[in-house]
């Protein structure tokens, strides 16, 4: 056994650590802050204004309607209602104050186009702050090992499963084609097809799976694409050769997030600004005359404009209903982006019992640990109707606490700059880690930031500016005291971060070498897989990177494969196309190569001697390409799932 195979077999197995949030840049004449300012004091906080105050929310008992009664055909249950507020947020006092709310902050929106400013600030973006260079450490930190799910899925976090296209408890196997819900047994030496149900209603659906529960998630195909909503349906496996359907739930709101904890399921849901009367101006209809009446329009919007509703029942029968009642809605501060996002949660196998809480505000960017719930949006005048337009350099964040399907807000708080997806942020012994890129409020560099509870407020704790100077983050990964941060313009700097004292994060080491890490996955305490692009043979694409990590302050890179022109490794922006097989050292990673038609490849590469090498496979074409998963079963064994089969891969 060579020293490598001793150091791997010895790996142990640790805990596992959302659109991006873009922003205009300053004035050239502003005076510029370098310094992110700490997040939400106790005097700042006060400007949160709002509430969460919760329950299940359709059809409540409050202002917005009559309640529901529990199990009837006229929604879904009602939940006892607990208290979701235990922080600086307080409940709209009735319906006309949220009403007011929207419109108030509506009228500041709207142009004589409709909903859009006429004018958004511009800026340059120069260099400011420091450089840091690396501090040696008697003791570095160390990266773990990271593995897939229980139901096969590469994910964020352990313990928090997220929706794939492919999911098995190691005995059956669920896979999504198209309207179809295929179930597989794969206990014996083949893969059997043993049934199939049709999922209606639903655009590109993606499953959980919890027992033999099947929740499927996905567009409504009733809702207008410019103003999507999420349906949800529960199949039940009990009898995996008669899959039955059993609850259809959709929302008129789109699925930002979904995740899994247990038997439990939660959701966040955005509801942009509302289609209201616009008009726009003409020959016969001037700016002013076009301004005046679509500022009537807004002034004129009732509450059913502004919040989602919730619709369940058969298909021929189906009752809709508000989803949030008026006292379940927190009014935020005015920079928050306007628009309506929905916390829901519910037991896997109850779809239809709900317990839902709201903010008048929407959030781009979902982070569940094994018990938080992290929202982050972007304020400055943001305007969400088909599209958006950030004019801050501000981001908000909002944690609320988890118990089963409740949600409960604890704490706020506010960071100058961007989070780039739900990666840029991690939680590890009550402590938030956050990783932004510059904006207007900031200096051209990108900054990690660790964040601490203290009463109502979110504050900062320690930081560390001046990574990556006029460039931007790619991939961030954490670890429980290490962060490695890659940014990029032309060259791939990567980053490792000592964060040891969360008070005091300091920069151990950079890397810099062509090309970029997109995806990052740690193999143990000695290696790390970057998944990205960079310049190859044949000119620039898709590369494998293989890098030693056990001296954090020194990473180097011990192979790269580069994939040649006009190919995409997946994972950059899809981790479930990536799957790490420990026990065979190897990894499976989906290449897609572009000319006439898209191929898909599977790049089978195995790790010996501290090189890669690789064996691929054609295995698709077209857009099955991003349906192709590896899926890792308890007993060693991988099915590979395409866009018509399920087969076991000889590795």
């Amino acid at each position: 056994m060579t020293d490598l195979e001793r150091l791997w077999d010895d790996y142990p197995a640790g805990p596992a650590p959302v659109g991006a949030i873009l922003a205009a840049s300053a004035p050239p004449t502003r005076q510029r802050r370098v310094l992110v300012r700490p997040l939400l004091t106790a005097g700042a906080a006060t400007a949160l204004t709002g509430a969460f105050v919760a329950g299940t929310l359709v059809g409540g008992s409050g202002p917005a309607g009559p309640a529901a009664a529990p199990g009837g055909p006229g929604g879904p249950d009602r939940l006892p209602r607990h208290v979701a507020f235990q922080a600086d947020l307080e409940p709209a006092r009735s319906c006309a104050d949220l009403r007011a709310s929207y419109v108030e902050r509506g009228l500041a929106l709207v142009g004589p186009w409709g909903w859009g400013l006429e004018l958004f600030e511009q800026a340059d973006t120069a260099a400011a702050g420091k450089d840091l260079s690396a501090t040696p450490a008697a003791r570095a930190p160390r990266t773990e090992r990271r593995i897939s799910s229980e139901t096969g899925t590469n994910v964020q976090e352990a313990g928090v499963d997220e929706p794939d296209t492919v999911k098995t408890d190691g005995s059956t196997m669920v896979v999504v084609r198209g309207a179809r819900l295929d179930v597989y047994d794969v206990t014996g030496a083949s893969s059997v097809k043993v049934s199939s149900v049709d999922l209606p209603g639903v655009d590109d659906p993606e499953i959980l799976l919890a027992g033999d529960t099947v929740v499927a998630l996905g567009r409504d195909t009733g809702s207008p694409p410019d103003a999507p909503g999420t349906r949800v349906l529960t199949v039940s496996l009990a009898d995996p050769a008669t899959p039955d359907l059993v609850a259809d739930v959709g929302y008129d709101a789109a699925q930002a997030s979904a995740r899994q904890h247990g038997d439990t399921v939660r959701l966040v849901l955005a509801r942009g600004l509302p289609d209201l009367d616009f008009v726009e101006p003409t020959g016969k209809r001037s700016r002013k005359e076009a301004l005046a009446h679509n500022r009537q329009a807004v002034r004129d919007s009732t509450l059913e404009d502004w919040l989602p509703t919730v619709t369940s029942g058969p298909s021929d029968d189906r009752t809709s209903r508000q989803l949030l009642d008026c006292d379940d809605v927190a009014l935020p501060t005015d920079e928050l982006a306007l628009g309506t996002t929905s916390v829901v949660g519910f037991d896997a196998a109850s779809a239809d019992r709900l317990d839902a809480i709201g903010l008048a505000g929407l959030t781009d960017i979902a982070y569940e640990s094994a018990d938080h719930l992290y929202l982050a949006g972007s304020g400055g005048g943001r305007v969400c109707a088909d599209w958006c337009d950030d004019a801050g350099g501000t981001s908000y964040l909002f944690d609320f606490a988890l118990d089963g399907t409740r949600a409960t807000h604890v704490a706020s708080g506010e960071v100058e700059g961007a989070l780039r997806d739900r990666w840029s942020l991690d939680e590890a012994g009550g402590v938030l880690r956050v990783a932004v890129g510059p904006t207007s409020e900031t200096g051209n560099f990108s900054s990690v930031l660790t964040l601490q509870q203290q009463g109502r407020d979110l504050v900062e704790r320690g930081r560390l500016d001046g990574l990556g100077h006029d460039e931007e983050i790619q991939s961030v990964r954490w670890f429980d005291d290490l962060a490695i941060v890659v940014t990029f313009r032309r060259r791939d700097p990567l980053y490792t971060v000592d964060l040891t004292d969360p008070a005091a994060p300091r920069l151990l080491g950079a890397l810099k070498i062509p090309g970029f890490s997109a995806y990052l996955h740690p193999l143990g305490r000695a290696r790390l897989i970057g998944v990205g692009e960079g310049p190859g043979p044949g000119g620039w694409g898709a590369q494998v990177g293989l890098f030693d990590v056990r001296d954090t302050r020194r990473v180097t890179r011990l192979d790269v494969l580069p994939y040649g022109s006009r190919t995409t490794a997946l994972a950059g922006a899809d981790p479930r196309a990536f799957t790490w097989l420990p026990d065979q050292r190897t990894l499976l990673t989906v290449i897609e190569k572009s000319s006439s038609r898209r191929v898909g490849y599977l790049s089978i590469l195995r790790l010996a001697g501290g090189r890669l090498h690789e064996r691929r496979i054609k295995v698709e074409y077209g857009a099955d390409v991003d349906r192709i998963r590896t899926v890792p079963l308890p007993d060693g064994r991988v099915v590979l799932v395409t866009g018509e089969a399920a087969q076991f891969l000889e590795l």
